[in-house]
This record gives structure tokens, C-alpha cells and sequence, in this order.
């Protein structure tokens, strides 16, 4: 029986070639713990600031002067191959999906995961790649929507990145909560989210939203490239704004108007929520999925030795949904 897998190392900070390829320890499940043999994990636009431990804000949560996981990685699809004795809900065989963004781990071979972890049955209609991208866009998209900007029917919604990751989630996901829906990208990309059922577009390229007088009751921006004082009058007298990168700003933005009855800046941490929160949006999510709402879109796919390739790729800042990694086993 193998012992050891191959995983993504990083042991300092620094540009994508800290990231290495290693024989490492195979992981065992503890009593409670479930083993996934992992077959596809993203490169999320979260993991080059991780890697390169920058802004300097995010390593009070990755680490001071290194990175304190030394396997990176925020979500996977897999198989479970072996369960702890006091496991009951997962058996072996089960194809899962699951967000480990707190201790991180999903770039490699094989990971250990609490039962009780943000962790759920795959959809199945789903391969492993198209799933693995779902715990980071898909539950951040839910979140920054329907608890950050209280999404309602019949609202209007603006959304600045949305060939993005999160932004092609939430695009779908504001077309289920029966919104209308305009999506801004890059010219090359405006035939993509039209497909995922935006009302209207704008390419960036040739019209700043800011300044065409429209306005909305949600605008949410899926890349971090705008700022709610350059919004404000881009929203409804009661509009919110919402932003997945929050500035200083913003968070100026959010205390000014915290207790106001107008225009609001509003936030939430997808990462930070509890575990059985998550696992309670990921079964939305794959109900979503399997009745046909929401489907994942994969700009490229590299193999686990090019994670590097990876990495520089995605913090050009121009990729479309997700960035997969699949993982091949060469034996059981």
C-alpha cells in the first residue's frame, strides 16, 4: 500500500515558483475524519495573494512570515476512499465536493476532511473539474448576494466582473432570484455571460457604468476594480453595494453608512462562516445544479505539475470562471 502522495509545497513567500511539486506523507482520517483520493482542485483568485502572502493583511490569516498551511489549495472534488470508525455520514465511494479554505490542503493527492466538514455530495451531472470550482465561486457568489446585498425579486443588478469566477455564479444565481441582470466584461467575453443569461451587457472597454446615468438596487463588484464612492450615484436611492475586495474605501464606506436608511456598502467574509453554514449553501448549490439553474464554466485545465503555469495565469487577471487542476493517480 502507498504511503506517500504527491502535493503542492510552499514553505516561504514569494512568486509562483515557490510552489513545488513533493512526495509527501499520506494522510490517515482520524476517527471522524473522512480520506478524499482528490481528482480535480482549483487555482482560485485568492491563492497568488496566499502564495505571495500580499496585501500583508491576508497573513494574519495564512501566516506572519510564512505560510502556515504548507499545502495550498481552497477546494476539490473527489472520492472518498476510507471513512473513520465514528463516520456516519459519508461512506466510501461517495463522490464529494468541499471548501477548505481555513486549512487549505486541496492541491495534492489525497486530504483529510472532518465528517463535518464544508463538505457535500457532489452534483451529478457534474464531472469532478466542473464541481471543483463550486466551493469557492459558487459559495461566494451566494453569499456576497443573498446575505451581503439581501438580493430580492424583481430587483435590478449590476455585476462588475462577471466572466469571473464568482462573477459567472453570481450572474446565474441573480437570474434564479428572478433579478435583472447586467453584466459588465471585456468585449471577449461578452457573448459568455449573455449565454449565462444576463439582460444586458456592458463591455468596459467602450463605457464606464459609472458614468451612463443607469442605476441599480445592487451593484456587485466580482473583482474588486471599482469603489463604492465611485458607484454611489450609480445606485437606487436605497441601493447596496457589495464588493468581494474590500478597500479601505469600502470599509470606510460600510462604517458611514452603516445605520443609514439610503445607499449602503456591505460585505461579508464567505471564508470566515461556519462550517455547517457552508455545507448547507454547497446542498443548495448542487439542487441548483442537478434542476439545471447553475453551470460551472472552466477557462483552462492544467495538470497538478503545472500548478506554476497555473498561478501566473490566473493572476494576470483575465481568466473566464474557473482555473482547474485535475490530479491524476497512478495507482489506487
Amino acid at each position: 500500500m502507498n504511503t506517500k502522495m504527491k502535493a503542492i509545497i510552499v514553505t516561504k513567500y514569494g512568486p509562483p515558483e515557490v510552489l513545488e511539486v513533493r512526495q509527501v506523507d499520506k494522510p490517515a482520517p482520524k476517527d471522524n475524519e473522512v480520506l478524499i483520493r482528490i481528482h480535480a482542485t482549483a487555482v482560485v483568485a485568492t491563492d497568488p495573494q496566499f502564495r505571495k502572502g500580499d496585501p500583508f493583511i491576508t497573513r494574519f490569516f495564512t501566516g506572519l512570515t510564512k505560510p502556515k498551511h504548507s499545502i495550498p489549495g481552497d477546494v476539490l472534488a473527489g472520492e472518498i476512499e476510507s471513512v473513520g470508525k465514528d463516520v456516519t455520514l459519508y461512506k466510501t465511494g461517495d463522490q464529494v465536493f468541499a471548501a477548505c479554505a481555513m486549512t487549505q490542503g486541496g492541491q495534492a493527492e489525497y486530504i483529510c476532511l472532518p465528517e463535518d466538514g464544508p463538505l457535500a455530495i457532489k452534483p451529478v451531472n457534474m464531472s469532478y473539474e466542473e464541481a471543483a470550482g463550486v466551493p469557492d465561486g459558487g459559495l461566494g457568489a451566494l453569499n456576497f448576494l443573498r446575505d451581503a446585498a439581501q438580493i430580492q425579486s424583481g430587483q435590478t443588478i449590476l455585476i462588475n466582473g462577471a466572466s469571473g469566477s464568482v462573477g459567472t455564479y453570481a450572474v446565474q444565481l441573480a437570474i434564479y432570484f428572478e433579478t435583472q441582470v447586467t453584466g459588465v466584461c471585456s468585449t471577449s467575453n461578452v457573448e459568455l455571460v449573455r449565454s449565462l443569461g444576463a439582460h444586458k451587457m456592458i463591455d468596459y472597454t467602450k463605457e464606464d457604468f459609472t458614468k451612463n446615468g443607469q442605476t441599480y438596487d445592487i451593484i456587485f463588484d466580482a473583482v474588486g476594480k471599482s469603489s463604492f464612492s465611485q458607484c454611489k450615484n450609480s445606485l437606487t436611492q436605497k441601493g447596496v453595494y457589495v464588493t468581494s475586495v474590500p478597500t479601505l474605501d469600502f470599509l470606510l464606506g460600510m462604517l458611514l453608512t452603516s445605520k443609514s436608511k439610503g445607499k449602503k456598502a456591505a460585505f461579508v467574509a464567505p471564508g470566515l462562516r461556519s462550517s455547517s453554514e457552508k455545507t448547507k449553501d454547497l446542498i443548495f448549490l448542487k439542487e441548483l445544479i442537478e434542476a439545471g439553474k447553475i453551470r460551472s464554466v472552466i477557462d483552462r485545465r492544467y495538470p497538478l505539475e503545472q500548478v506554476v503555469e497555473a498561478h501566473r495565469y490566473v493572476e494576470a487577471g483575465h481568466k473566464k470562471g474557473n482555473v482547474v487542476i485535475t490530479v491524476e493517480h497512478e495507482s489506487k
